[in-house]
């Protein structure tokens, strides 16, 4: 297990069930709105959020000389836990979040009380692939996944192809460009929001480049994912997507197909983000999930 300083705050009594949200790939802990983990904490429960090695205020690699894997990405969930003194959680996650919180569901049932997958894909289902291939031009192969929306095609392959920001401004710029196509079109997008979120962001990170690490990491082990394996899933498991999104629609009914009493919530209106507008939905969803 790698020395990498990992950045966390929690909320709420320490008395109260804890809740140990998992963000998704290359994005840092408080894309997890204060909002909605206020109103997470108002329900008695005890919240934890953290930044994955390489975002926000935790320590950056030099990956070529200390390479890592999605399997450390992963280990470093278990090392949140034990620093916080819990030896299991509700684990929310969203997206690749939620793919790490169905491996330690697997892997280590013990650790986890509930768990509840957000806008993610079902573990050993092969997104990256489906992902590489819609972004390329190639075909899909009969069975795989829902590929994304043509809008979020067509603005990443533009991404690739567009020189890198040269500022502050040009990189928060992109970023908000990046974040109203994850958005989706299901409600209004808030400019200016999104605007203060990822000023947030850049302002707090060490080094916004590191976070590209995620993708190197991604490819050093591309067998992270274990194949067929959901149905060992024991923990009770809710699984919600937006009626929007773009990047994965359709993944959260194979998820919920494959892993025993799951139950799968369609939240009208969002895409990939999470809006003020669904805040108290998924909030009061996850409550209940995790009243035990």
């Amino acid at each position: 297990m790698q020395n990498v300083n990992i950045w966390s705050e929690e909320f709420g009594a320490a008395t109260d069930e804890p809740i140990l949200l998992i963000m998704g790939s290359m994005s840092q802990g408080v894309l997890w709105p204060d909002e909605f983990v206020g109103r997470l904490t108002a329900g008695g429960r005890r919240v934890i959020r953290y930044d994955h090695r390489d975002t926000g205020m935790s320590d950056t690699v030099d990956f070529e000389t200390t390479p890592y894997t999605w399997e450390d990405i992963k280990d470093d969930v278990y090392r949140v836990m034990d620093r916080h003194g819990l030896d299991s959680a509700h684990l929310v996650g969203h997206s690749a979040g939620g793919l790490l919180g169905q491996l330690i569901a697997v892997e280590r049932p013990e650790r986890v009380r509930t768990l509840t997958v957000i806008s993610s894909s079902p573990l050993g289902g092969g997104e990256g692939e489906v992902l590489v291939r819609a972004l390329t031009g190639q075909p899909q192969p009969e069975g795989s996944l829902p590929e994304p929306t043509p809008e979020f095609v067509s603005f990443f392959r533009r991404l690739m192809a567009a020189p890198p920001p040269v500022d502050r401004r040009a990189q928060i710029d992109a970023m908000i460009a990046e974040q109203r196509v994850l958005h989706g079109t299901g409600l209004p997008f808030d400019e200016d929001a999104a605007r203060r979120l990822q000023e947030r962001v850049y302002d707090r990170a060490r080094d916004l480049s590191k976070a590209a690490n995620h993708r190197m990491a991604a490819a050093a082990k591309p067998d992270f994912e274990p194949v067929g394996v959901l149905h060992q899933v024991k923990a009770p498991t809710l699984v919600i997507e937006g009626s929007h999104e773009p990047v994965k629609p359709g993944h959260g009914a194979i998820i919920a197909e494959q892993i025993p009493g799951a139950r799968l919530r369609i939240v009208q209106g969002m895409g990939h983000t999470l809006p003020p507008e669904v805040h108290e939905e998924l909030a009061d969803a996850i409550l209940a999930h995790t009243a035990g």
